[in-house]
């Protein structure tokens, strides 16, 4: 946007102030790693000199950021934190754990598995590239054993009869690749109880269709909610994805978290 003064135009964006001559702070001082110059003269619509990823963050508003998912769950939660991801990237990775597999293990293997994935799509798009990229993965076990993403009656049935009246885990690993290609991973974990199942809840929820492609069997956003008799840790990771853990992460590698905070009302 451009302000006129003294039929001079002046760049009115994230970085600049009224154009009549006077020195102002930066209006974004805190909101971009790097835009940290503090007060500078504004004299015409030449961009004052800064470290690039600044100037770039100035420019588009903030720096690019893919989710490397296609759930809408995942995605509902990350607008909940005031975030639109610019592109989604959903990778198509094998999800069957590997033979002896721990469930931890699948979680963080699977996570990364879809960043690689995700960072090579990225890679080739000029409009993408040096973007955040955050993915993740979801596992549900009882013990050492790692429940499917039921896509069938059977499978669901079988998932929900083992979860009745007993806890369970819920595991989701996070992996985010930084503009400069750099991993950074965290595996949250949340211990549910679910109450004694009857045979006419589980053949209801069944009918529902809620549980499809849902890991565990269940989606605890929904009916399965009224299953729940105890939580201990988060619940959004659950969902699918950790907001806290994944909000500090983005945060801590200098992603401007609170960007889309300003219009959110």
């Amino acid at each position: 946007m451009f302000h006129f003064h003294d039929n001079k135009p002046v760049v009115m964006g994230p970085c600049f102030r009224r154009g009549d001559g006077k020195i102002y702070p930066c209006s974004h001082k805190g909101l971009f790693p790097g835009c940290e110059r503090g007060a500078h003269p504004i004299v015409s619509a030449r961009i004052h000199p800064a470290d690039s990823r600044c100037d770039k963050s100035c420019m588009l508003g903030r720096p690019k950021f893919v989710l490397a998912s296609g759930s809408p769950r995942r995605l509902a939660l990350l607008n909940q934190a005031g975030i639109e991801p610019d592109a989604l990237r959903p990778a198509d990775v094998d999800e069957t754990p590997r033979r002896g597999e721990l469930p931890r293990a699948c979680a963080n293997r699977l996570a990364r598995a879809k960043a690689d994935a995700a960072l090579k799509s990225v890679q080739l798009d000029d409009e993408l590239r040096g973007s955040f990229i955050l993915a993740a993965d979801t596992v549900v076990a009882v013990g050492r054993r790692i429940l499917p993403k039921a896509n069938l009656v059977d499978e669901a049935a079988q998932c929900l009869r083992l979860l009745s009246g007993r806890n369970h885990r819920v595991y989701t690993a996070i992996c985010l690749v930084t503009p400069k290609e750099a991993f950074r991973q965290r595996l949250i974990e949340t211990r549910v109880r679910f109450k004694r199942l009857s045979e006419d809840d589980i053949q209801a929820y069944i009918g529902s269709g809620e549980w499809r492609g849902k890991a565990g069997g269940y989606a605890v956003q929904g009916i399965a909610g009224s299953f729940v008799v105890k939580m201990v840790g988060s619940y959004s990771n659950i969902v699918g994805l950790p907001l806290y853990e994944s909000i500090t992460l983005l945060g801590g590698e200098g992603f401007p978290v609170r960007f889309g905070w300003l219009n959110a009302g």
